[in-house]
């Protein structure tokens, strides 16, 4: 019913900039609070970022200032710009959206299938 499909990330090296971005399609009322989360080799996934309907962020304590979230309701999209990457930054970003279903009004989460973000030093 619904899709979420992540794109931008790659390889960079220490102190580059890359941008993510997470495009939700299907069968969409509405689009509420969407985030990115990551999750490093052996390490538990955390949040990196989420944002409102309303444009309300939020973000872990190990981007902010490094990273800026922010999307496009009229493309039921999400981004996230990240600057001074670090090789702690490492891991596999994962969009996840919370939506209201077409038909069933019904709201649920959803989750992408995973970028890949290295960083090299």
């Amino acid at each position: 019913q619904v899709q979420l499909v992540e794109s931008g990330g790659g390889l960079v090296q220490l102190g580059g900039s890359l941008r993510l971005s997470c495009a939700a399609s299907g069968s969409i009322a509405s689009t509420n609070a969407m985030g990115w989360y990551r999750q490093a080799p052996g390490k538990q996934r955390e949040l990196v970022a989420t944002i409102t309907s309303s444009g309300f962020t939020n973000y872990g304590d190990s981007v902010k200032g490094r990273f800026t979230i922010s999307r496009d309701n009229a493309k039921n999209t999400i981004y996230l710009e990240m600057n001074t990457l670090k090789p702690e930054d490492t891991a596999v970003y994962y969009c996840k959206a919370s939506i209201r279903l077409l038909f069933t009004m019904s709201t649920q989460d959803y989750w992408g299938q995973g970028t890949q973000v290295t960083v090299s030093s």
